[in-house]
């Protein structure tokens, strides 16, 4: 049994707690982002579909991106209200890194919102045109949030370790453990 634990922490990239928390809060992100975006290649890959089979289709997506994003939405907040503002006593509020991030998390609450806003009602009134044209909202949040993530690992998950002394790390730990799903 502890070999299998140290294998699966092993996975983990970052050695501080508090970015492993983050860390692994996108990974169980992408977890169900990959469920619902299937559902995005579906539509893709099926362009000339049967009405009522994409009506159903749309339907299930709607659910999984709905029940994402109370997840994301804990995730993000937890990021603003905690990581970025112990980040920021470090490297700054106003450029760099974090007002880049923040600005991609607005982007892709947009996407979702626009997505959510062009389902919501009777799906059943709804055009194939339209089906279409609200998936291509959620494969956009897809591709923003991928490369967001890899953008968090690379650049600000890296910087915290480095420059975020012990004690704070410690307090932003606490902050940070709470669940997300």
């Amino acid at each position: 049994m502890e070999e299998i634990r140290v294998l699966e922490n092993e996975k983990l990239r970052f050695s501080k707690p508090a970015m492993r928390i983050l860390e692994n809060e996108h990974r169980y992100l992408t977890y169900l982002m990959d469920e619902w975006h299937a559902i995005v290649l579906w539509f893709e890959q099926h362009r000339i579909l049967d009405l009522e089979e994409g009506r159903k289709q749309l339907e299930k997506l709607r659910t999984q991106i709905i029940d994402f994003r109370v997840s994301l939405k804990k995730h993000t907040e937890k990021e603003e209200e905690h990581f970025f503002s112990m980040l920021g006593t470090y490297i700054g509020f106003e450029q760099g890194p974090l007002v880049g991030i923040q600005e991609e998390h607005r982007e892709i609450e947009g996407y979702i919102d626009h997505f959510l806003y062009q389902t919501e009602g009777d799906l059943s009134l709804l055009t194939l045109d339209e089906i279409q044209e609200a998936t291509k909202n959620a494969g956009e949040a897809f591709e923003v949030l991928t490369v967001h993530f890899i953008k968090e690992e690379t650049v600000l998950f890296p910087m915290a370790e480095q420059q975020i002394n012990r004690n704070d790390l410690t307090k932003l730990c606490d902050k940070l453990n709470t669940l997300i799903s």
